[in-house]
């Protein structure tokens, strides 16, 4: 019977790999978006830096902010990463979500299992780079490698999921081979290429992507289906005929493109508590845009739940970038 031994939480912005001093090369694209989400409304940039006047954001964008947050940040991801390192599980089951990089409008399910022998991962084309929005580039080392690697997939554990989860009443998708995609990225969605690359540091353990569509509606997963699928993977993993040790991983969040820290805070003080109900209780409308990465995290915590596993906050470490509250709130946990 397979066990999980080890749960991680992590955020996985481009700000994480871009140098702090670079940090207002996203500015340019958050001025570009006339559809910032914040608190279940959307505003242009310059409507929402007039709605949150009266805020000291000012404060929260000078270089010493910047650094130390930067630094605070680059800290609680060595410490998951020598997390990993030492729990050294067998497999691992990676909670994360795709933004039109390889599912998009021809097919893309609630959620999706991926059951396949091979996971590539592979750098841009400078023709593919050229066309990035401002501050992604430079970010490009935290989620995908200088040349190609395949990492190993666990379809055996893939499949059973899958099964598992279709006598639990559940329609996921599957996928033995990654499509196509956008053009965007060249191999797996950045939500699963920065944990093969800054917690896994390229050696990876078999591993099963679970993809939920946490963005685009109208058939995004809600929060309490998030707390259901959790709950149902979690019978999956422990149903499995392997004696295999297994980590878990929710990727995402917290809180962006606009930063919003009473929805953050709420969030983690009902993942600390193990307050599945309290998850599920978060109102729909404030799970828009980046902030919807927050279900990779609420599907992780129910299956660390099931499991009896507590959470540790490493950190929770806002890194505002504009006057507008623009950027992006990062968390850092691990359940044991």
């Amino acid at each position: 019977m397979a066990r999980v031994v080890l749960g991680i939480g992590t955020s996985h912005s481009p700000m994480l790999s871009t140098p702090w001093k670079q940090w207002d090369q996203r500015v340019k694209a958050d001025r570009q978006n006339p559809e910032l989400a914040f608190r279940g409304k959307t505003y242009d940039f310059d409507a929402l830096v007039e709605l949150r006047r009266g805020e000291p954001l000012a404060a929260e964008i000078t270089p010493e902010k910047w650094r130390a947050r930067h630094a605070a940040c680059q800290r609680a991801i060595d410490a998951l990463a020598d997390r990993f390192a030492a729990a050294a599980p067998d497999v691992a089951v990676i909670i994360g979500n795709d933004q039109r990089e390889l599912w998009d409008e021809e097919n893309m399910a609630s959620f999706t299992v991926f059951c396949g022998e091979e996971i590539p991962n592979r750098p841009r084309t400078p023709e593919q780079t050229a066309n990035l929005p401002p501050g992604v580039a430079i970010a490009e080392r935290g989620h995908a490698p200088p040349s190609e690697i395949i990492h190993p997939g666990q379809p055996d554990l893939g499949r059973h999921i899958i099964r598992s989860l279709i006598a639990d009443d559940f329609d996921p998708g599957q996928s033995a081979r990654l499509p196509r995609g956008t053009g965007y990225v060249n191999g797996v969605s950045h939500a699963f290429g920065f944990i093969y690359r800054r917690i896994m540091d390229d050696a990876l353990v078999p591993n099963v992507p679970v993809v939920l569509n946490t963005f685009y509606p109208p058939n995004q997963i809600p929060a309490p289906r998030c707390v259901a699928l959790g709950r149902a993977i979690a019978r999956a993993i422990r149903s499995w005929g392997e004696d295999r040790t297994v980590a878990v991983f929710g990727s995402g969040g917290l809180s962006h493109f606009v930063i919003d820290e009473d929805v953050d805070r709420r969030a983690l003080d009902a993942m600390q508590a193990g307050d599945l109900d309290a998850l599920a209780a978060i109102e729909e409308t404030l799970f828009e845009s980046g902030t919807s990465e927050l279900k990779n995290w609420i599907t992780h915590t129910a299956i660390m739940a099931e499991f009896g596993l507590a959470m540790t906050l490493l950190d929770y470490v806002p890194c505002y970038r504009s006057l507008a509250g623009t950027g992006n709130a990062m968390g850092f946990a691990y359940w044991e």
